[in-house]
């Protein structure tokens, strides 16, 4: 383990996971002593075929050795999915190939033309381009008209998370806000999970819980997850009920991009909805 960050949040996200579980759900028997709820360490340390000392080291966030192999026993005990799996090797491998992960990325992201040829085709899909930290480095017009004119947001305050608890035009627009915002802190904390080093994320996450008591309810009880499958019912202004899914895509180069796109739920009338509310402008 690299940093005693990296092992804190180890230790929250195992603790979390073992809190969540019930002994039913893997095989064993309720009991009627338990004081605390989900399984206690030293069932999870039986069902991963290590021993309870070393277990419970790994969750108090010790500095010891830890194997993928061992991982791999720990990821099946705590029945993890694809993407939590891969957040608790990013918190617990020290000796991984992607060393240039914890690099910062470079002042002014700068997007491709293919990219911006992309998203200006995808004419009644909003699009948005956000960063590692959830910052928005790009739009297009759909997303402008949808969501909020993000150029007359300044960039330093074009952050995803932020936008979703200090502006009142997202919580007026999503019917399944908290859906709609749980989706985007799952992906958040995968994120955070590959960078922890980077002080940003603790001084952001600190500023956020200070302000919005409902961000610390939600972050503490958020998932994990690199591409969240969401169904978002929107209530626009003008256009009134507009239903879109949610697709996640990796924009692989050095500045780590997401492209999220929200693509007019089949046999709705969205699409139609946001060719009217376009066409006028054009």
């Amino acid at each position: 383990m690299q940093t005693d960050a990296r092992r804190q949040v180890l230790s929250d996200f195992l603790k979390s996971k073992r809190a969540r579980m019930t002994p039913e759900s893997v095989g064993l028997p309720a009991g009627s002593r338990r004081r605390t709820p989900g399984l206690r360490r030293e069932e999870v340390a039986q069902l991963a075929d290590v021993s309870t000392t070393w277990y419970t080291w790994l969750e108090q966030g010790r500095d010891i050795q830890v194997s993928a192999s061992v991982l791999d026993g720990i990821s099946s005990a705590l029945q993890l999915n694809a993407d939590e799996k891969r957040y608790l090797y990013s918190l617990a491998l020290e000796n991984t190939s992607d060393k240039d992960k914890y690099v910062m990325e470079p002042e002014g992201v700068q997007l491709s033309s293919s990219l911006q040829k992309m998203m200006s085709e995808l004419k009644y899909c909003p699009v948005l381009i956000t960063d590692r930290k959830c910052n928005i480095v790009g739009w297009n017009k759909a997303a402008a008209y949808v969501f909020v004119d993000f150029e007359r947001i300044p960039s330093e305050e074009r952050n995803v998370i932020r936008l979703l608890f200090t502006r009142q035009e997202f919580r007026r627009l999503a019917v399944n806000w908290e859906q709609f915002s749980g989706g985007f802190l799952s992906m958040f904390r995968s994120y955070y999970g590959q960078y922890v080093e980077d002080q940003w994320y603790e001084q952001f996450i600190t500023e956020m819980k200070e302000a919005y008591p409902e961000f610390r309810e939600m972050w503490e009880q958020s998932e994990v997850s690199y591409a969240p499958d969401v169904h978002l019912e929107f209530r626009h202004a003008k256009a009134g009920k507009m239903v879109y899914e949610l697709t996640s895509l990796k924009v692989y180069g050095p500045d780590d991009l997401r492209c999220s796109i929200y693509t007019p739920t089949a046999g709705t009338p969205t699409e139609a909805k946001l060719q009217q509310l376009l066409e006028p402008t054009e």
